[in-house]
């Protein structure tokens, strides 16, 4: 027999968070997030995005046994942006029975008609800097800390259940120590002298802080036309400036600045935490946290976070200039291998830069959307 239960309170959402614990234990592969991040993302009174967001919380009982979760969220900003009605389905996790699954799901549906919503689609976050998409392929292979990680099963089902792609994100594997092509360093060259740009230099975080509103600005506006992204708020860049630029290892970031000190381009990338986080099994203390600051002194892989350019500088090369920069980094710093962030394949412009360098696909993740016939 099963049982939808919908979760309500905050410790409700502690069982909500450790359900996949249990789920993916002994799965190498599976990265836990960290739970106080999570419990911060899903909370109405911690995420600033609940200013616009309106969400829902299930959990499937299966013989009294915890079997299942997901969260139902409306972002009332994307469906106006987008000229749409829909309700993002994301924290999606089921055991091997498609029967739990479709329970999960009918209840987001039949939430979705109440609020007089038309179609689901994911599995999405909040926001763009939440979990997105579902894994297709590469089940054998450790994610990011960015990213989902879930069973072959789990897009089987959701085919079984009416669902159909409808956006699909790649990650790419690379040699970091492969050196910067000639070309690309003359043309670079070019390119800052030609419009008077500079590479911004940060000796430690503290310097990167006074142009995280900046970075975020930018990238507000580099993403702005990407599948289902809507742009940060004010209240949503402060915290992300607060809680996460104080981490950044200046050496493996690259800003690219105007005359006016503006941010025109930017590359973020980050030591792998992945094995961290694993060891940590999701939580800072009492020793998680010494496994995250190990990692983040000693390390020779690392994945790329966010990248982008601003609007009136795309199509000018200036793309290169953050890649060609970073990648001499990672052969500074003695760094093998690199996993690039995930990238809309419909991006094109995205993709393209990695035929500059030796590359294999290595993750692919697909975002699913059902109509629903209220």
């Amino acid at each position: 027999m099963i049982i939808i239960k919908e979760i309500t309170a905050p410790h409700g959402l502690k069982e909500f968070i450790r359900f996949p614990h249990t789920l993916f234990k002994g799965n190498p592969y599976w990265v836990p997030p960290l739970n106080l991040d999570e419990m911060a993302t899903l909370r109405w009174d911690k995420n600033p995005a609940f200013d616009y967001c309106e969400a829902r919380y299930f959990m499937a009982y299966k013989d009294g046994k915890a079997a299942g979760r997901i969260a139902a969220i409306i972002n009332h900003r994307a469906n106006e942006k987008w000229q749409c009605k829909n309700v993002r389905f994301g924290w999606v996790d089921f055991i091997e029975d498609v029967e739990v699954a479709r329970a999960l799901f009918d209840e987001v549906e039949k939430w979705a008609v109440e609020r007089k919503m038309e179609g689901i689609e994911g599995p999405l976050g909040f926001t763009d800097m939440d979990y997105e998409g579902m894994l297709i392929e590469g089940f054998d292979k450790l994610p990011t800390i960015v990213n989902i990680y879930n069973y072959p099963y789990y897009p089987k089902f959701l085919e079984e259940l009416g669902y159909k792609g409808k956006e699909d994100w790649i990650q790419m594997k690379f040699n970091a120590s492969q050196p910067v092509p000639e070309k690309m360093e003359r043309l670079n060259k070019l390119i800052l002298q030609r419009y008077n740009l500079r590479i911004a230099k940060f000796k430690n975080a503290k310097e990167v802080i006074p142009y995280g509103k900046k970075f975020f600005q930018t990238l507000n506006k580099a993403f702005v036309n990407l599948y289902g992204f809507v742009e940060l708020t004010d209240r949503e860049i402060d915290v992300y400036v607060k809680n996460y630029l104080s981490f950044i290892q200046p050496d493996l970031v690259c800003m690219v600045l105007d005359e006016q000190d503006e941010v025109v381009a930017f590359g973020v990338s980050m030591p792998s935490l992945s094995r961290a986080f694993q060891k940590a099994k999701g939580k800072l203390f009492p020793f998680g946290f010494i496994h995250i600051l190990k990692a983040l002194k000693k390390y020779d892989e690392i994945d790329l976070y966010l990248n982008g350019v601003h609007p009136d500088w795309q199509r000018k090369g200036v793309a290169s200039i953050y890649y060609a920069e970073m990648n001499k980094a990672y052969i500074r710093l003695g760094i093998k291998t690199a996993i690039s962030n995930p990238q809309l394949i419909s991006n094109t412009d995205a993709v393209s830069m990695w035929d500059n360098y030796e590359h294999e696909p290595y993750l692919k993740r697909r975002c699913y959307f059902k109509v629903i016939n209220g």
